[in-house]
């Protein structure tokens, strides 16, 4: 797994787990149960609820890794609409919240003080929304894209 898609896995703040919550579906996953595969279309994010999940890639095995509740999986593939680069397993019986690609990125839209912050970033979270030539943000481009 590559830094840069490991940076982009996370354990959600409370409040991020609270509105996923919220509008997510609560999925039951049995063990060896799938959320989704490598290359596979974008189906949104899943948050890890109960039990552990491996992000695995077909190709490098030895850099599985194992993620617990809390954790956020399927966020560079969200934010991208590229397919997913890993396949997300259930290790032991487990729970996720599945939230859809369009709603995740409405609630991120409505609620940027929810967006993942990246390591050492401390200033405000105000990149969704400069304004372009035309007067329009970044947001309003997105919101028009949906």
């Amino acid at each position: 797994m590559s830094v840069g898609a490991q940076s982009l896995i996370l354990k959600a703040s409370e409040n991020l787990k609270a509105c996923l919550v919220e509008i997510g579906t609560k999925k039951h996953l049995p063990t060896t149960d799938i959320l989704f595969l490598e290359d596979d279309e974008n189906a949104g994010v899943f948050l890890v609820v109960r039990g552990k999940v491996c992000l695995s890639m077909e190709s490098m095995p030895k850099l599985d890794r194992l993620f617990a509740s809390g954790s956020l999986l399927g966020l560079p593939s969200s934010f991208t609409g590229r397919p997913y680069t890993l396949t997300a397993t259930a290790m032991t019986e487990a729970a996720a919240v599945h939230v859809t690609r369009k709603d995740f990125l409405c609630l991120m839209l409505k609620r940027p003080d929810l967006l993942p912050r990246s390591h050492g970033d401390t200033g405000p979270r105000n990149d969704l929304h400069p304004v372009d030539a035309e007067g329009a943000s970044k947001a309003d481009r997105f919101r028009e894209n949906l």
